[in-house]
């Protein structure tokens, strides 16, 4: 038998509150996963969506370099009215 002044046995309570620690530090990790993932795809989008529009920049500048350039207008007369 134990003696009933001695403080009551700790370890219990210290292991209790340890796995609450855990799970929370496991949520946690799971967290920082999702963000890090979500971050990753939307750095590969952003990315092919750069690739694209550049690659429309350059058909766009290729195919105004080969059209024949437009005349230029002459400036019309102003007519004035008395």
């Amino acid at each position: 038998m134990s003696n009933p002044l001695s403080p009551p046995p700790r370890n219990d309570a210290r292991k209790k509150a340890q796995s609450h620690f855990d799970i929370a530090e496991q949520r946690t990790n799971l967290v920082k996963q999702m963000v890090q993932a979500e971050s990753a795809a939307n750095d590969a989008k952003t990315a092919k969506l750069r690739a694209l529009r550049l690659a429309k920049e350059e058909a766009d500048r290729a195919a105004a370099a080969s059209a024949p350039a437009e005349p230029a207008k002459k400036p019309r007369k102003k007519i004035v009215r008395a």
